[in-house]
């Protein structure tokens, strides 16, 4: 008989176990299943918004607090032999019951549940109820029981399967939560069931595509069972033995097409099905072989080398259960579009959601997961090394028919915390988390999914006998830059593989104004709640340094200086170490998003809106780049087509005359980089405080000043601006601005008149006489001319204007 799954996401309601200090309804809160006990109790109006002002501050009982979950649904006797509730994910330590008897206990975020339940149905009206207990109280206990651990945070999270940021981070707030997060149903079936489905699909040695499928069956009997499997118009029976409850069988499917990233190729996918009796799975995969060689950590698809322009990718919202597939979609779409190939999933965060790694696949962007384990040394004792070899396989299994995930990570920088951090006097002869990334997760890995390489961490060397921050190995983190060095310093090193590195910047002014009241300023303490990096804001200014002038105590002045900064630090570390591919191989940029409105080193703010940082990244992630470093320029070609032509290199004054000029007639391989001297008439200025260079190939153009911009003799910017109407469908405004002396990083702010307004282009310097175009969508404004002036069109000079 054919399977009946009847989701359970109506009717819940939600009380606390034990006193809050609030009052709550005699009958509970209405709840919202996938949900948690937060946007619960923020749908009833019991709490303020935590994403707002400082509210976070006053939420913390949540998470000390036991909750119950509870609905009712009818149920008629329906002939089937066998039911279960499946809990696709529980946050995160929690007992459930059905019509008053228990059915199981959970303590991982990070797994799904099936619990048996066939004799307690009863017809009519069934019960089910779900206890959390609170999170703090499980991870204390168990600390307590198996010994403190160190960590970034004086908070358990390593003690408990549940994301850790969920405790807070140095971007992101601490709401610990509970909750029913992902969906809940009754199954019911007669007979053999598809219990799993593995897709492995890749290359063969002579390069034909090939899918291994291994079935996995519920069933009572021991007699030999039959599934059909059918992929690219090949199908083939597979068959699962009398006794067995697993299966594999390996198809060829020659007339596939290989799965390449965005930034080499197309995407095809393919559906997959799998036919037990009436029992029917479905799938999709592509197909395409991974390989990482680990010295140079350079990574590999379908034989061909890719230089990773990549981001870090954090949970975009401390309540996972509000992301929509539309949200995710947009978040990749603006990786997308900055020309990023590879988001790494964090390990302070989720195994993500199958929409995240559908799109993914869809969008040719290569996943990085990182097991969830991160800056904490982490206890290999019971019941958490079970938890973690539950959630890992299940993960593998689930997340394998993806052709779009090419590496699996052990850890964010427990290595690194084990070998700098000070842990090793601290810890003793406890453990730390070495077991799981050097034996259980390898192990895990070569047996589920061996079509995919593992690395034990970020950073790491490729051996635990090598320090795990040697940038002749394998990959490093840099954060010295942020911390204590001025961003020049990124060129002082040519690593393998940059797996972490990045800026802060603040937010766009409208996310602030929406998530901040009363003034703005930067010392204001509501706008200090939203900066949770230990002396964020310091940093943020020294990391001007002589690059860019001081802000003072002008807010408008402090936010477009300190956003321009975080971009041209980025960019700056981008160029160089692009300029040394392909002795480098990558960079991953910390980080792409942000979960809610804060200061931090997000490209793209806590309400989705693009920082200067986003503009930064989709010009030095193009696909050709001109980079001027030691003497020379250097061509970027990461395209698939060779890049020839006549460069042409001037020298100016910065009131645009030409001083010196030269053509250089050059060529690049595809997926190469060349070295072109300078010629010394434009390597050298008569003037370096009033001299620029500017170089052009083709359509790519790069302007390079000789000296910092605070030692530039800028003059005070002058332009002439027009501003129509856009044609077309939708609102919009077409914004020209006609330089009239040398404007250095011109750009617009549109979100400062419309909350709802984006431009299309930023970052960009005019010598005398150029004009750009700006487009401007969304917004809807009463006097247009406002484009034009100051806040909302920015440049570093025209604060002498």
């Amino acid at each position: 008989m054919t399977l009946r799954h009847l989701p359970l996401h109506d009717g819940w309601t939600l009380r606390a176990d034990s006193p809050v200090p609030l009052g709550l309804p005699t009958g509970g809160v209405p709840a919202t299943v996938p949900g948690c006990v937060h946007t619960d109790l923020l749908a009833a109006g019991l709490i303020d918004d935590p994403y707002l002002d400082d509210n976070e501050t006053r939420l913390g009982w949540i998470g000390r607090t036991d909750w119950t979950y509870r609905t009712t649904f009818d149920w008629a006797n329906d002939g089937h032999d066998h039911a279960a509730l499946c809990f696709d994910g529980l946050d995160t330590v929690a007992t459930v019951l059905l019509n008053g008897t228990e059915i199981g206990r959970t303590a991982n975020q990070h797994r799904s549940y099936r619990f048996a339940v066939r004799p307690l149905l009863i017809e009519g009206t069934n019960t089910l109820d779900v206890r959390f207990t609170a999170p703090y109280t499980y991870a204390e206990e168990l600390r307590e029981r198996l010994g403190d651990r160190p960590g970034a945070y004086a908070e358990p999270y390593a003690f408990i399967r549940k994301m850790a940021c969920n405790f807070g981070w140095d971007w992101g707030p601490a709401l610990v939560t509970s909750g029913i997060w992902r969906p809940v149903a009754l199954e019911t079936w007669s007979g053999p069931r598809i219990a799993s489905v593995k897709l492995l699909a890749d290359l063969a040695e002579d390069g034909v595509p090939r899918l291994a499928v291994t079935l996995g069956v519920d069933r009572s009997g021991r007699q030999a069972l039959e599934a059909v499997v059918e992929v690219a118009g090949e199908r083939s029976t597979l068959t699962v033995l009398a006794g067995q409850d697993h299966a594999t069988i390996v198809l060829s499917v020659p007339h596939a097409e290989r799965w390449w990233p965005h930034s080499h190729g197309d995407q095809p996918l393919y559906d997959v099905t799998v036919r037990l009796g009436d029992h029917v799975w479905q799938g999709r995969t592509g197909f395409r072989s991974v390989a990482l060689e680990r010295e140079r950590f350079r990574i590999s698809v379908n034989g061909e080398p890719v230089f990773v322009r990549g981001v870090n990718w954090i949970p975009d919202d401390c309540f996972p259960a509000r992301l929509t597939r539309r949200r995710i979609s947009d978040r990749l779409d603006q990786a997308l579009a900055a020309g990023v190939n590879l988001v790494r999933v964090w390990g302070g965060g989720l195994y993500e959601s199958d929409d995240f790694y559908e799109l993914a696949d869809e969008k040719g962007l290569l996943v990085w997961q990182d097991f969830p384990f991160a800056c904490a040394a982490y206890p290999e004792e019971q019941p958490l090394y079970d938890e973690v070899a539950a959630e890992a396989r299940e993960n593998l299994v689930r997340l394998a028919p993806h052709p779009s995930l090419v590496l699996w990570c052990g850890n964010n920088e427990n290595l690194e915390g084990h070998a700098d951090w000070g842990w090793r006097k601290e810890l003793g002869e406890r453990t730390w988390g070495y077991g799981y990334y050097h034996h259980l997760l390898p192990a895990i890995c070569a047996d589920t999914d061996p079509t995919r390489p593992y690395w034990p961490g970020s950073p790491y060397s490729g051996s635990p006998e090598l320090h795990p921050q040697d940038p002749a190995r394998g990959t490093i983190h840099i954060w010295d830059v942020w911390n204590r060095a001025d961003y020049r310093a990124y060129a002082d090193r040519v690593p393998r593989f940059v797996a972490e590195f990045g800026f802060q910047g603040p937010p766009a002014h409208a996310t602030l104004r929406r998530a901040v009241s009363g003034p703005l300023s930067p010392d204001a303490p509501l706008l200090a709640h939203h900066q949770k990096a230990e002396d964020g804001n310091g940093k943020l200014l020294r990391g001007l340094g002589d690059h860019l002038p001081s802000p003072g105590d002008d807010f408008d002045d402090w936010h477009w200086l300190t956003q321009l900064n975080q971009a041209r630090a980025v960019a700056f570390g981008i160029r160089h170490f692009r300029s040394h591919t392909p002795y480098c191989m990558g960079t991953v940029v910390w980080q792409l998003n942000d979960c809610w409105p804060v200061v931090s080193w997000a490209a793209v703010d806590g309400d989705g809106r693009r920082k200067p940082l986003w503009h930064a990244l989709r010009a030095v992630y193009a696909d050709r780049l001109l980079v001027v470093r030691d003497g020379a320029l250097h061509l970027v070609n990461d395209a698939a087509a060779p890049w020839a032509g006549t460069l042409r290199l001037t020298r100016h004054g910065l009131d645009g005359s030409v001083l010196a000029e030269e053509e250089v007639l050059v060529s690049t391989a595809a997926r190469s980089v060349a070295r072109v001297p300078l010629p010394r008439s434009v390597a050298e200025p008569d003037d370096r405080s009033r001299e620029l260079l500017v170089a052009r190939l083709g359509e790519v153009r790069a302007v390079e000043f000789y000296e910092e911009d605070t030692r530039l003799a800028l003059p005070p910017a002058r332009y002439d601006v027009t501003v129509t109407e856009s044609d077309g469908e939708g609102s919009g405004y077409r914004v020209v601005v006609t330089a009239r002396t040398l404007l250095r990083d011109l750009a617009l702010f549109p979100d400062r008149l419309d909350p709802a307004a984006e431009v299309d282009e930023m970052l960009v310097t005019l010598l005398p006489g150029e004009s750009a175009v700006f487009r401007v969508t969304g917004a809807v404004l009463a006097d247009p001319r406002e484009l034009g002036n100051r806040p909302v069109l920015r440049c570093v000079n025209d604060r002498s204007a």
